[in-house]
């Protein structure tokens, strides 16, 4: 689920970033989209040009996606979930901090190393802190492959479920899994995500295994 890149960052970089941590609830974006917001790489925000944050940025050779700040408060956890899209972490500070394949039951220790990881968010997984102090990470979008979709059905996914919030929950513990999994298959494209939709094109040669309908959610052809 985790594993390590050969890109490092100085740990003076490292401690000047903790001297400079914004002041946050829960998550912080420090770059901005220039386009579609899962496909087109996103540029830093005016505020963070020249500062630490954008030289940690800078030390991930990668077109990215949406990089943000996030806090993980001491003694709490993350629902679990997976997510469409892949992503990078850089730990900035923050003890007793794991991440958790939930199929595997796998815990991965999250510690400042001065090292970028790759993390495979296409499996089930949370987040945990046991220390007595919050966990910061810079948390990097993996853009998603852009495909030509000429051919391809567009889909629409909604739910049948009142709360959105329940809804988001059962979403991305149902289906984004198998999104994820397509994604890398090259197998969907313009994915699109709203408050109580999400719309994408599909190669036809996969549309069958969206075709069961569930409890939670409908899906059709978006025509």
């Amino acid at each position: 689920m985790l594993k390590p890149l050969p890109f490092t960052v100085d740990e003076m970089l490292l401690a000047d970033a903790v001297m400079r941590t914004p002041v946050i609830d829960f998550r912080h974006s420090i770059n901005q989209p220039t386009g579609k917001f899962f496909y087109d790489p996103w540029e830093i925000k005016d505020e963070y040009k020249g500062t630490v944050w954008e030289k940690l940025l800078d030390t991930l050779p990668y077109n990215k996606g949406e990089a943000r700040i996030i806090k993980l408060d001491n003694r709490t956890a993350y629902a679990s979930h997976a997510d469409i899209d892949d992503r990078w972490h850089l730990n900035i500070s923050g003890v007793n901090s794991f991440l958790i394949d939930i199929a595997s039951k796998e815990m991965f220790e999250t510690v400042r190393d001065g090292i970028w990881y790759e993390m495979n968010a296409g499996k089930l997984h949370t987040a945990v802190n046991f220390g007595n102090r919050p966990r910061y990470q810079l948390v990097v979008r993996k853009l998603l492959f852009p495909m030509e979709s000429s051919g391809w059905k567009k889909v629409k996914i909604t739910t049948k479920i009142p709360d959105l919030e329940d809804a988001r929950y059962e979403f991305d513990n149902q289906v984004s899994p198998l999104l994820n999994k397509l994604n890398k298959l090259r197998a969907i494209t313009e994915f699109e995500y709203k408050e109580d939709q999400v719309t994408f094109y599909i190669a036809p040669s996969y549309l069958a295994e969206f075709k069961l309908n569930n409890d939670h959610f409908v899906i059709e052809d978006a025509y």
